[in-house]
């Protein structure tokens, strides 16, 4: 076993656990990613720090949580003052690259929801750089590196290197086939109409009646997918003729399976709806939902819904089908696209001294209590992601362990990996030894954020969530109603305790866990310089 191996890292967009062979799913077909898990460990029990890509994917990089870095939600760049794991790596010797979706910054170019407060008569607005708590500029344009205005204006931009410990980034910034980044360059030089071809104007027919479903006009090898594949095995091939001793770290990252839901060429038609079936928790009968589940319900069935946006809404038994049967195709093109990673990474030799590891960056509602997509909920399905480490040597080779960990613990295991220790302010703890029998955290955190208010509050909202193995309890600013589920009795989140006079002392007892994991979770960073 190497003690500074190579790390590949493959990560999905919105990937539920469930939605893969080694996690019990009989249907989509992952063969590729089902044999990492049979090489390596597979973690059932692995939540995020937040149900929602910045978020997460900013505590993936610095083992933070969502509250302490800053990206309490999406809209909010990560600081380039940010340690994160990779630039530790980096200046450690390794050689760090990114192809694919990174999400640490902004790149939607839109206004946010959230607005600045209106000055009162008679007052002074802040000067320009004091408006906020910290003095640097978030609105710098350092902070637009991926932003789609910057990369339509100019496809040949260049990033600003090394990026968040990244020496090497080829970006894919945005969803399906409306990817910016360097995609776009690539695209054009592969077809000069590439562009033509692009976005749900410009879709082949078909019959689905899904919202955000078109049936894209790129072909297959042209496709987003194919691209950040193109250029792993590119990069790849690089890294083989340095022959210079410098262990790598490659992160490939895939925009998919995220919706819109675009699954090109043969992976349209690979899954049929009528096969697919719905998911357990669809058929929630008279049950009481959630006030803002209710809500989204609500509008499905007057007719008031909104669907084209990134945010959740409610389905029907048809649009649940089709989203399964469109994402298990984007689904299993990544899996192709993951063989052909492994398969060049055995060709070139380096698989024997190379740790490769697989997640998600959340997961996806996907029809559960008749929801779809993400936003401000803690449903399993959007919260358990599929973690799989496999070392070279094969150790623990088929290994399942249900210790809790998650997203907050990913910087510490790379940095235990590659025998560094951690910086000090990391939060999550290292995975390694719970791959060897050890136990997991006594419950995980969860953190939300949205600019959207929650159905019946003004405002940016906020949700807190711990879970255990029993319990899960969930709070949301401004309401005085909430969630709490016995997990053990109802693992579907079905009905839901909160006024249960029953589980009463069962709540109370999470809202003190809660309240002690907040605090444990509080900001250590930086440490004293003196004594006072």
């Amino acid at each position: 076993m190497p003690a500074q191996p190579n790390i590949l890292f493959f990560i999905t967009d919105q990937l539920r656990a469930d939605h893969l062979g080694c996690y019990g799913n009989r249907t989509v077909r992952t063969p590729a990613i089902d044999s990492i898990a049979r090489r390596g460990v597979a973690f059932d029990r692995f939540f995020v720090a937040s149900p929602v890509c910045q978020p997460n994917r900013a505590t993936l990089a610095t083992g933070r949580m969502p509250s302490l870095h800053g990206v309490r939600t999406n809209g909010i760049s990560l600081s380039l003052t940010a340690n994160t794991f990779i630039d530790m790596l980096r200046a450690s010797g390794w050689r760090t690259a990114l192809i694919g979706k990174s999400h640490l910054q902004n790149f939607t170019g839109m206004p946010p929801i959230t607005k600045k407060a209106e000055i009162r008569e008679g007052y002074q607005a802040p000067p320009k750089g004091y408006d906020e708590a910290e003095k640097e500029d978030r609105g710098d344009p350092i902070y637009d590196q991926e932003s789609g205005r910057e990369w339509a204006s100019n496809p040949a931009h260049a990033m600003r290197l090394p990026y968040y410990g990244f020496d090497h980034v080829e970006l894919c910034s945005g969803h399906a086939t409306q990817v910016h980044g360097n995609y776009t360059k690539w695209l054009r030089d592969h077809r000069a109409d590439g562009d033509a071809l692009r976005g749900p104007e410009n879709q082949l027919p078909h019959d689905y009646v899904l919202p955000q479903a078109w049936r894209t006009a790129l072909p297959e090898e042209l496709y987003p997918t194919s691209y950040v594949v193109e250029r792993t095995l590119a990069w790849l091939d690089g890294f083989a003729k340095r022959k210079d001793g410098a262990p790598f770290f490659l992160q490939c990252s895939f925009p998919d399976p995220h919706h819109p839901f675009t699954p090109p060429g043969h992976y349209w038609d690979m899954y049929k709806p009528a096969d697919m079936a719905l998911p357990d928790s669809f058929r929630i009968g008279n049950r009481p939902q959630p006030p803002h589940v209710a809500a989204l319900i609500a509008a499905r069935d007057n007719g008031t819904r909104v669907a084209n946006t990134q945010a959740a809404f409610a389905v029907n038994e048809r649009e649940t089908r089709e989203a399964i049967a469109l994402t298990y195709g984007m689904i299993t093109m990544i899996d192709d696209g993951v063989a052909k990673v492994l398969k060049r990474l055995d060709e070139l030799g380096l698989a024997k001294d190379t740790v490769v590891i697989f997640t998600s960056d959340h997961g996806d509602l996907m029809g559960d209590h008749q929801l779809m997509l993400k936003g401000a909920f803690a449903y399993h399905g959007l919260t358990r992601v599929p973690f799989i480490w496999a070392e070279p040597d094969g150790a623990r080779a088929g290994t399942r362990t249900d210790a809790l960990a998650g997203t907050l613990d990913i910087a510490a295991t790379m940095l235990d990996r590659a025998r560094m220790a951690p910086y000090n302010g990391l939060q999550g703890k290292s995975v390694l030894p719970m791959m060897d029998g050890g136990g997991g955290h006594d419950a995980i955190l969860i953190e939300y954020g949205s600019q959207r208010p929650l159905f019946g509050t003004t405002g940016e909202m906020a949700m807190r969530t711990l879970v255990d193995g029993r319990y899960r309890i969930t709070y949301y600013r401004g309401v005085p109603w909430g969630e709490f589920y016995d997990l053990e009795n109802d693992p579907l989140e079905m009905d839901n305790l909160w006024d249960d006079p029953a589980a009463a002392a069962a709540k109370r007892d999470m809202t003190e866990r809660l309240i002690h994991k907040m605090m444990e979770l509080a900001e250590r960073s930086p440490l004293p310089t003196r004594t006072a």
